[in-house]
């Protein structure tokens, strides 16, 4: 009995997904060295004016809330490279009609931005090292923090471009909701300085208990002040509010329907 072979130029078709949209973010930034600058300019710019009119100690924990805004900013960009593939170039048609499903096209687009986002990690990082000793464990709560924030948000930002019904509408839905979300949390400022109104608000952010778990680590809390509810439950809160928030948003995205 004649059995079929592949043929010798036969690819394989498994385990291609991830890295080939990780080349989709590199490629990005490759062609167009620019684009490596976007990332960065939004952070630094509340970055320099905080600088020149905030306390020189406050200067790594701004430099903390620079990169878990820009984790928060990812969100956006995948909403807005989702709804564009869907709305204008009909690119997600394509991956509905695969073995993908909504799961993986959600992180496939991610990391395509996280890629996008390195060399803004790069710099804030050594900058920070520059200016403050941070210990193994901190850098591994900082990683830890941006991971969980970069798949809540790219799960926000993916859920609210299945509700877009125009191209028109990207700019200012991304930008509202993810620039707020990022001010409304004290990710650049101390939380125990905000006003009390205030921080009734930040405490139901996850990104307030990001930014809390890594200054803790990194030691910029000063004696005496305690915010939050304890490291070990400050950790549970944003694991938790990451898992709910993730699998509230793909629950809202609209999935093959138009």
């Amino acid at each position: 009995m004649a059995t079929a072979t592949p043929s010798a130029g036969e690819l394989p078709r498994h385990g291609r997904v991830f890295p080939a949209f990780a080349l989709i973010g590199w490629r990005w930034i490759s062609r167009n060295p620019a684009a490596t600058i976007a990332p960065v300019l939004l952070p630094f710019i509340f970055l320099y004016f905080l600088k020149l009119i905030s306390p020189p100690g406050l200067f790594p924990l701004e430099i903390i809330g620079a990169m878990l805004f820009t984790t928060q900013n990812i969100g956006n960009w995948v909403l807005g490279d989702s709804a564009y593939w869907r709305l204008e170039s009909s690119l997600q048609d394509l991956f509905i009609v695969s073995p993908l499903g909504k799961v993986g096209y959600l992180f496939g687009i991610a990391i395509a931005n996280m890629i996008s986002a390195l060399p803004a990690y790069v710099v804030l990082g050594l900058l920070l090292a520059s200016v403050v000793h941070v210990p193994w464990f901190a850098w591994l709560a900082l990683v830890g923090s941006i991971g969980l924030l970069w798949i809540l948000f790219s799960a926000i930002g993916i859920a609210i471009s299945s509700r877009l019904r125009s191209q028109r509408e990207i700019w200012p839905v991304g930008n509202l909701l993810f620039t707020s979300l990022g001010m409304l949390s004290p990710l650049y400022l101390p939380i125990w300085l905000l006003p009390r109104v205030w921080q009734a608000v930040a405490y139901f952010l996850p990104g307030t208990y990001a930014a809390v778990i890594v200054q803790s680590s990194v030691g910029l809390l000063p004696k005496g002040v305690s915010v939050g509810f304890g490291s070990v439950l400050d950790v549970v809160l944003l694991a938790g509010a990451a898992v709910l928030g993730t699998a509230i948003a793909l629950s809202l995205y609209r999935w093959g329907e138009h």
